[in-house]
């Protein structure tokens, strides 16, 4: 395959843009976008890896991926977004890297988020997932834990193969997992009236803001680019996390079951304390105090009552200040791109970024 430099976004000109990347097509014969061309190119090594998990842990596994039932049948299941692999690969596109140079390391994040996700199920409560049982649902508390943490050791395992990013990556890699611990610590104990929205973007900073931040840095790694460009992207990453964890804050109110596979308002039925909820208490307003009121009293919410207390959040400025807050956040990691040099090509983590806050799942 031919390639060639790419031009310099800010001049509006077209290259050929391949650096050995090639064009994958989706069913209906156009391109894929940076998302679905992620999932193709780490499902092989993705299922490599878990492939060689022992039996009864590849079975709860690849149920958790969507690729089998719980009981080993091939399923149809909706797969994650697969952001974090993407933004690897995206960066370390931008900064001039073939795809085989980060392809480890964008499955090896893909393993960290999902070990996150089996665990967060867990201290959650949270019983679907992607519309399907959680783990610990079908296999109990025990079993989650430890397929889990198997996932966590496949991360590893994977990003001992990528060929550059082997050694330098996995301190990286394991200094975002402490983060995202200790943001998940400040994560289960946000239940209370207590709060501010300070410290709840606080915990955003650890808990999400730390893996795309690393996935970012990953993609650069692999690009064997200069230590100011890997910093850049970094920022790019952490200032994304926040953004694209407001929009799941707002679709954890708002969000189409259909589309979430979690029921409506969700994290309002299991009284969790989020971003949007924390700007509607603070806004002094007749709706903000209605909600602080239905939120302190001591009972679950049924959906009628979920129902209302979202649009009291609506209603007291929290949606909307959600929303352009996310924006904010995205502008911010925009402006780390340009800290990446003339050559760089970062169109497509533009398009991530966009896509991050633009979304119904």
């Amino acid at each position: 395959m031919s390639s060639s430099t790419a031009a310099d976004p800010a001049s509006g000109s077209e290259s050929e843009w391949d650096g050995g990347w090639g064009t994958l097509v989706g069913p209906d014969g156009k391109g894929l976008d940076p998302l679905e061309r992620a999932q193709r190119l780490t499902a092989p090594i993705l299922r490599g890896a878990v492939d060689n998990l022992p039996g009864e842990l590849r079975l709860m596994a690849g149920y958790h991926l969507g690729w089998w039932d719980a009981e080993g049948v091939p399923a149809a299941s909706a797969p994650g977004k697969g952001l974090r692999p993407a933004l690897v690969l995206a960066a370390a596109r931008a900064l001039g890297a073939g795809p085989d140079a980060a392809l480890h390391a964008a499955a090896a994040i893909e393993l960290v988020h999902n070990f996150t996700l089996v665990h967060d199920d867990v201290m959650d409560g949270d019983v679907l997932r992607r519309g399907r049982p959680t783990v610990w649902r079908v296999w109990g508390v025990d079993d989650a834990v430890l397929v889990g943490d198997a996932l966590h050791g496949l991360a590893i395992w994977t990003l001992a193969d990528a060929p550059r990013a082997a050694q330098t990556g996995m301190g990286r890699l394991a200094e975002a997992v402490i983060e995202l611990c200790l943001g998940q610590h400040f994560d289960c104990a946000e239940t209370s009236l207590g709060l501010t929205v300070e410290d709840c973007m606080q915990t955003l900073r650890y808990k999400t803001g730390a893996l795309l931040g690393c996935a970012c840095a990953l993609g650069a790694v692999c690009a064997e680019a200069a230590p100011e460009a890997i910093a850049a992207m970094d920022g790019f990453g952490r200032e994304l996390g926040v953004a694209f964890q407001l929009a799941d804050d707002l679709l954890g109110i708002w969000g189409d079951p259909a589309l979430t596979g979690k029921p409506r308002g969700s994290d309002l039925l299991r009284h969790k304390m989020t971003l949007p909820m924390l700007a509607a208490l603070e806004s002094d307003t007749p709706a903000g105090r209605e909600f602080a009121e239905l939120y302190s009293a001591d009972r679950p919410l049924d959906a009628a009552s979920a129902a209302h207390a979202a649009d009291l959040v609506e209603r007291a400025g929290g949606k909307g200040w959600a929303q352009s807050e996310s924006a904010r956040h995205v502008r911010a990691a925009k402006a780390y791109l340009s800290e990446l040099g003339g050559r760089s090509d970062p169109r497509e983590l533009i398009e991530l970024a966009d896509g991050a806050v633009d979304r119904q799942r």
